[in-house]
């Protein structure tokens, strides 16, 4: 990193760095993506080197309302709350968990990327998170209706006044109280003139990071990343002493530092590559690509561990496995956790994939019927007996940045073969040894 240092002076300045916060330069980091950004697959990230995770956009509606929860069986963190069903009173609510966080080992290394158009909502919904992450990302750049429909998003670049009124309260109302940063991500524009205008605006807000997409608003990912301006927005973040990082078109570790030294930004976001191999946060002296069936395994591992809602663990994993392989065929027509720990020969994991599955109430879905002298647990029985009992005391919405210890007690996902949980820290979740420590914060760090 010593050559990427040398190419910004030493006179530069630079915004502090909150207490609760982190700096985003010299970072390799995990893009925000929605549905390929849930728990298990940024754990997945941490394991192979990332040193930073975006969690997907949420939008600051959904947010608001929720109940703050601790999963007595693992120890994660969940905002959640009851659907609405959409006014129908025939179906029956059941509560979704609309953000899952792992406070031991995304500790430091987590920011919370909201899709908003409104200070007052944005403030609002930022509170309720702001405890438990190191860092609230403001979604300026994505082109997708969902979220330009509602003036979020890329529908913020045309309007500045609105954006920069977003980002001020963010930082006065949450980002100041709770010592975190608040950092905004966006598209380039048509124009050289028009980013630097817009870049020249955001790093007068107080934000701490600032991250630029090398794609036109209309422009699509399979359209290549054009990086004409990417140098002259690093310099207008860095006359503010704003960390400046890039997207686009970043395929792994090293092609991000290359591509930092290159042109002058702090840090890189990977976005695409990390879907399809996470292992593209190793370095080639760390080994470079693990083989795929390695990825896999340990992405089940960490869905199994977190919970993760079955559909969405399918999703990534029809992205994971290369597409012309039989297990990919077979993966797709799993049903069940158990199944697709079978189908792909993981037997290490099937034990607690049952378990799992039964907590879930997928077991009556089992393609081979239940495995062989495992009747359903007791403990399994209790919790689907009465749902509420799995709640752990957390607190609702807002709460400061001190809290005091919660006690954990087992539950019928804990197995002998998962890391205990760390007393030390308040609210933590199992340890996993793989995951490197996050980087310890400096006043001044390589660039």
């Amino acid at each position: 990193m010593s050559s990427i240092a040398e190419s910004v002076t030493a006179a530069a300045p630079r915004v502090p760095i909150p207490a609760n916060g982190v700096d985003y330069r010299g970072k390799i980091v995990l893009a925000p993506m929605v549905r390929s950004g849930e728990l298990p697959s940024r754990l997945l990230a941490l394991k192979y080197g990332a040193d930073l995770v975006w969690g997907p956009e949420t939008i600051d509606r959904a947010i608001i309302g929720c109940q703050r929860q601790v999963n007595p069986r693992n120890g994660c963190i969940e905002f959640s709350r009851m659907p609405s069903n959409g006014g129908r009173p025939d179906i029956v609510s059941k509560e979704s968990v609309i953000y899952r966080l792992d406070p031991v080992r995304e500790k430091g290394r987590l920011i919370y990327q909201m899709g908003t158009a409104s200070p007052e909502l944005a403030v609002q919904a930022a509170k309720i998170v702001a405890a438990d992450v190191s860092g609230i990302d403001v979604n300026s750049g994505c082109p997708k209706p969902f979220s330009t429909s509602g003036g979020m998003g890329a529908a913020l670049l045309r309007t500045p006044d609105k954006l920069v009124s977003i980002l001020e309260a963010l930082v006065r109302e949450v980002g100041e109280p709770f010592q975190i940063g608040i950092s905004v991500k966006i598209r380039i524009l048509e124009s050289p003139e028009a980013t630097e205008a817009l870049v020249s605006r955001l790093v007068r807000t107080g934000i701490t990071g600032l991250t630029v997409h090398c794609r036109t608003t209309p422009m699509r990912p399979r359209e290549r990343a054009i990086r004409h301006q990417l140098r002259m927005v690093a310099d207008v973040c860095h006359k503010a002493g704003v960390a400046c990082i890039m997207n686009g078109d970043v395929t792994s570790r090293d092609h991000g530092l290359a591509l930092m030294e290159e042109f002058g930004v702090d840090g890189a976001m990977i976005a695409t590559s990390a879907e399809s191999n996470s292992s593209c946060f190793r370095s080639e002296a760390d080994g470079g690509l693990a083989p795929w069936r390695d990825v896999v395994h340990e992405y089940l591992r960490f869905c199994i561990e977190s919970e993760n809602r079955l559909g969405n663990t399918k999703y990534l994993l029809n992205m994971l496995i290369p597409g012309k392989n039989e297990e990919f065929k077979q993966a797709k027509l799993s049903r069940t956790y158990t199944d697709s720990c079978r189908r792909l020969k993981f037997d290490d994991l099937v034990s607690q994939a049952i378990l799992l599955d039964e907590l879930l109430d997928l077991d009556h879905k089992w393609e081979l019927g239940p495995p062989e002298g495992h009747p359903r647990s007791k403990a399994v029985q209790n919790v689907m007996a009465n749902n509420e009992s799995a709640k752990a005391a957390g607190g609702d919405g807002t709460r400061s940045k001190a809290t005091s210890s919660v006690a954990h007690k087992g539950g019928p996902i804990r197995t002998s073969s998962f890391p205990a949980p760390v007393k030390a820290e308040p609210e933590q979740a199992a340890v996993d040894p793989s995951i490197p420590a996050p980087m310890a914060q400096k006043s001044e760090v390589a660039v």
